[in-house]
């Protein structure tokens, strides 16, 4: 649902702009500029389930505003030998068609689980000097990792990360 509020709201900015009515008379103006969305399982059906949603925003993410990242935890990492063949024509299939093969969607898969202090560099390296949220919503076995990896991240006066957690 974020994610599709983030869209709606950037497509009602360059409607706003368009027009010129700024930011449409809201006192709070539409300010996200970029989201990294990573959706973790280690179900594939998981990410056969959510693969409509990631195609819907593929496509209406016209701004390129949405940075999308699915992973399967079940297929070994990437570079390990037992999943380089299934990566080699995951890939092929990729530039061919434009559709993942694990997932069914656009959005290509990666296996095994993100390396999360690469992906906090960066989004860090991406956004100097601009306030990054991080919203987790997942097993609360990663709320404190992530936490931590915001609060060594954000650098004053540079990036800014402010993690947000369903799991306090």
């Amino acid at each position: 649902s974020i994610i599709k509020d983030i869209i709606t709201n950037a497509r009602r900015l360059d409607g706003d702009v368009e027009s010129g009515n700024g930011n449409g008379g809201d006192a709070s103006p539409f300010r996200t500029r970029r989201a990294y969305f990573y959706w973790v399982t280690r179900e594939q059906g998981s990410l056969e389930w959510f693969c409509g949603v990631m195609d819907e925003v593929a496509e209406a993410d016209e701004r390129r505003i949405i940075e999308l990242h699915n992973h399967c935890t079940s297929v070994y990492e990437k570079g390990d030998a037992r999943s380089a063949l299934i990566a080699m024509l995951q890939s092929l299939h990729y530039a061919k068609n434009g559709i993942d093969v694990v997932s069914g969607s656009r959005v290509m898969t990666h296996f095994g689980r993100p390396n999360w202090a690469q992906v906090y560099q960066r989004i860090a390296d991406e956004n100097k000097e601009k306030r990054v949220g991080v919203f987790y919503c997942g097993e609360p076995v990663l709320t404190n990792k992530l936490r931590e990896l915001a609060k060594k991240f954000s650098r004053k006066p540079s990036t800014k990360f402010e993690f947000h957690s369903e799991n306090f």
